[in-house]
């Protein structure tokens, strides 16, 4: 079975989640719950990692973490068999408890730490049948989701030693009352807005800016066995799309947006190399323009014929691939 991409270095942020095995419940009770938690303290003592936010649903948790000693999968390899292990005991089961791997993502700390754990605290409210109530009534339910880190960040009273909120609230003032009260207000405001990440993860795995997604492609994602790779190969098709955008920009001036409304030879051009020189699929490339994938196949079609009969647009195809020719995608 192919395995997720897992890049992992000292000081490293991550987005974990574990979902039940067939979207099974993973908690029965709050006794579950509960030892849930007293499992994660001590993994997170013994492989000194440190907890920013979690939030336990019924089926799957959320948490964000980050590891001093750069020891993810070790951590997580001996917190999920010692929950495992109890609830299979608690409820006379045996045989996997979670779908697969964990899933991680990789995170800019100082860039979305903060958000990150406003993301988190926010997945109680995430369900269908909260999405006709009111701001107040998913605030309420937030208020009153005990399984959740969210408390502490209200309430210095109500925090719990294993979780760190000291860098999140950093951005709100500090860990005092004042803090509390502007990450309180956040938490609204994501309300209203209906804060969401996940179009910002690139290659399934990473969240940062573009700084910090080159650093670790250059730094980890040269290293990593494609074939054994899946999220690795879209992280560098990420990079590979980059870097033919750039270059057809560079070129005629046009950039992705253009190219979207662009129903003539300039699009044509761009899903062609996209997909000879990028190694794009036909569905990424279409969701790329949002535009089906059999479009895709007929627009490069097309371009073929196109080229043959248009020697400017030949001669525009030869240049732009004399270019990538030198550079490394």
């Amino acid at each position: 079975m192919a395995r997720a991409l897992r890049i992992q270095y000292p000081g490293a942020v991550y987005h974990v989640m574990c979902r039940g095995n067939d979207y099974r419940d993973v908690f029965c009770s709050d006794d579950d719950r509960t030892a849930f938690l007293h499992l994660l303290s001590l993994s997170l003592n013994i492989y000194s990692v440190k907890l920013h936010a979690y939030v336990l649903m019924t089926d799957h948790f959320h948490i964000l973490v980050e590891t001093p000693l750069g020891n993810l999968a070790d951590f997580m390899r001996h917190f999920n068999i010692t929950y495992t292990g109890f609830f299979n005991r608690q409820h006379k089961r045996v045989g996997h408890l979670y779908q697969g791997r964990y899933k991680s993502i990789l995170v800019e700390k100082d860039a979305y730490l903060t958000i990150l754990s406003r993301y988190i605290h926010l997945n109680p409210i995430r369900l269908k049948s909260m999405e006709q109530s009111s701001v107040r009534e998913k605030f309420q339910r937030l208020y009153q989701h005990t399984w959740s880190s969210l408390p502490g960040y209200f309430d210095k009273a109500k925090q719990q030693a294993m979780v760190d909120y000291s860098l999140v609230l950093a951005d709100f003032g500090g860990n005092n009352s004042g803090g509390s009260d502007r990450y309180r207000k956040q938490i609204i405001v994501d309300i209203e807005e209906d804060l969401d990440v996940n179009d910002e993860v690139v290659g399934q795995s990473i969240l940062g800016g573009e700084d910090f997604i080159e650093r670790i492609k250059n730094e980890f994602l040269e290293s990593c066995q494609e074939r054994e790779q899946p999220s690795a190969r879209s992280l560098k098709q990420y990079h590979q799309q980059e870097v033919i955008l750039a270059a057809i920009e560079k070129e005629t001036g046009k950039d992705l947006a253009v190219l979207r409304q662009d129903k003539g030879d300039l699009r044509r051009l761009a899903m062609d190399l996209l997909y000879r020189l990028g190694g794009l699929k036909g569905p990424t490339i279409g969701a790329l323009f949002g535009v089906d994938y059999s479009t895709v196949s007929q627009e490069r079609k097309r371009l073929r014929e196109r080229l043959a009969r248009n020697d400017g647009l030949d001669e525009l195809m030869q240049r732009l691939e004399r270019n990538l020719s030198t550079v490394k995608i």
